[in-house]
């Protein structure tokens, strides 16, 4: 993939995360040169420039000599490999690493062309830097995190190659890889760690699996609605233009979509009782209507973060000024990171509950106690619901906006910081939960539509006969896919294994490829 020329794609950059190489596009390289020349000659001036002959920080005022450069951006580096914590995990650095050579093709950083060209070479050689995951407040930059990368790149530092668990000395890392360490020049150790990439990779990867998990949801969901005799009514699309809600006309098209052609949706209609289903059935287009409309709010912040210049001091190559700001600042993406915590709680919220009904006789609509055909000597699906609820409790302790917190840091001269990294780094941890709830509801929604496929439930619809009660196409190919690992659950055996498969296919994304891509677009 080719970095500089046209702004980058999220799925473009995760491509990178999961092991593409980047190349460089050669029109960068004339603003990148000029850039770094400006730096240059205000180093060998007399001049004060912050960050490029002085110190930083709460230091800015010390004036430093023209010979102490390379020491300076060394000591810079060295001093801020702060972090602690567990390693970050592999495609994160690399979504990281490939974020900053975006930032620094824009030729404002005043960073030379073999700094860019070390970081995708590293990328191309599999070369992965050790980044503890704690110790960024997200503003001044993600310092810490950054500066373990940039270790690296000075022969500093410790590191592996990806897949590997051995981990190495960064010089002799860089040296395996064919790789030679770089010597620092003005202003480089500052524009390498000043940025929000280490936040914004945890974002994207946050971002991306809730969109893929809110769109399983939903295909679980629409099982849910059959395993449950719901009705559909609620999808029609006359009410959702009534609100005039993207999200919400979006989902309730889908859900409508994906019950097309059930045996099982028309079965009920003439000796059904019931006047209106559990909101978790019949409002579905509602809740995840809204979660799609906020995560594309936050895509759109994450889309510009991605390909925007995000340290400082900036080099205006036009005029050749070299201009103090605070695009460092992580409110952008504290704030997106937050919205993506709330989408992924509210699925949970609202996929657990479905779960609750569905093992419920109260509420299932003639299935048996927790769907299991021989309720009493077994129990089913109960403690299955029993951790969705679990999981789903941590998310709602997690969901808490991160970037309403403030600690002032540096002496209180960085006095507002964002959090920016507390709150996309959690989300990893909050997306992982909830591919294990909706895999249970893949489960008990598959179980639950077995059963009717069996006769459970006619005694409600007074039938004694009926024609085989199938679900549609679409969800018939997902049961299938579902019943190659995890088998229709007839009497109590060992179920962690098999809610780790389920949970498998629905972070994988699987599930969507099943139905078809094109029918969860809405």
């Amino acid at each position: 993939m080719l970095i500089g020329a046209v702004p980058l794609t999220l799925d473009e950059l995760m491509r990178v995360a999961g092991g593409e190489s980047v190349g460089i596009d050669p029109s960068v390289w004339p603003v990148v040169v000029a850039s770094a020349e400006i730096v240059e000659k205000i180093a060998a001036g007399n001049a004060a420039v912050y960050g490029i002959n002085t110190g930083f920080g709460k230091l800015a005022s010390t004036r430093l000599a023209r010979a102490d450069t390379a020491r300076l951006q060394r000591n810079l580096i060295l001093s801020h490999c702060c972090g602690v914590g567990p390693a970050t995990p592999d495609h994160v650095v690399r979504l990281m690493m490939a974020l900053k050579v975006a930032s620094l093709t824009k030729g404002a950083s005043g960073v030379r062309r073999e700094l860019i060209e070390l970081i995708a070479a590293m990328l191309e050689k599999g070369v992965i830097p050790e980044v503890p995951a704690q110790g960024s407040v997200g503003a001044s930059g993600d310092l810490a995190p950054l500066a373990h990368m940039t270790a690296l790149m000075i022969g500093e530092g410790r590191g592996r190659f990806r897949g590997s668990t051995e981990v190495l000395p960064g010089r002799e890392l860089l040296s395996a890889a064919g790789l030679e360490p770089v010597v620092l020049a003005a202003k480089e150790g500052l524009a390498l760690i000043n940025g929000t990439q280490f936040s914004t990779a945890y974002a994207i990867t946050g971002l991306l699996a809730a969109e893929r998990l809110a769109k399983t949801a939903l295909v679980t969901g629409a099982m849910s609605v059959d395993a449950a005799m719901a009705s559909t009514v609620p999808f029609r699309p006359e009410i959702h233009a009534l609100r005039g809600q993207p999200g919400q006309i979006a989902a309730a098209r889908v859900l409508m979509s994906l019950l097309d052609g059930s045996a099982i949706r028309f079965a009920h209609l003439d000796n059904d009782e019931r006047l209106q289903d559990p909101y978790c059935l019949r409002c579905q287009p509602q809740v995840i209507g809204a979660v799609f409309d906020l995560l594309a709010a936050a895509r759109r912040t994450l889309e510009i973060e991605a390909n925007a210049v995000t340290d400082n001091p900036l080099v205006i190559v036009e005029t050749g000024e070299v201009l103090s700001g605070g695009n460092f600042h992580g409110e952008p993406v504290a704030f997106a990171a937050d919205q993506i915590a709330i989408a992924v709680r509210e699925i949970g919220a609202i996929t657990e509950r479905r779960i609750a009904t569905l093992v419920d006789p109260a509420l299932n609509f003639g299935l048996p106690a927790f769907l299991s055909p021989h309720a009493g000597i077994n129990s089913g699906f109960m403690i299955a619901e029993v951790t969705a609820a679990a999981l789903y409790a941590e998310n709602k302790q997690r969901a808490g906006p991160c970037s309403i917190d403030s600690t002032p840091t540096s002496a209180n001269q960085e006095d507002h910081v964002s959090m920016a990294a507390h709150g996309a780094r959690r989300l990893i941890d909050m997306t992982d939960n909830l591919a294990v709830i909706v895999g249970i509801e893949l489960l008990v929604s598959a179980q639950g539509i077995d059963l009717r496929r069996l006769g459970f439930g006619l005694a409600k619809l007074h039938a004694e006969t009926t024609d085989a009660l199938t679900t549609s196409p679409s969800l018939e190919r997902v049961i299938a896919r579902l019943r190659r690992d995890v088998p229709m659950l007839e009497d109590d055996r060992y179920l962690a294994t098999e809610i780790e498969a389920a949970a498998r296919l629905v972070a994988s994304g699987e599930i969507i490829t099943v139905v078809g891509s094109n029918t969860l677009h809405g």
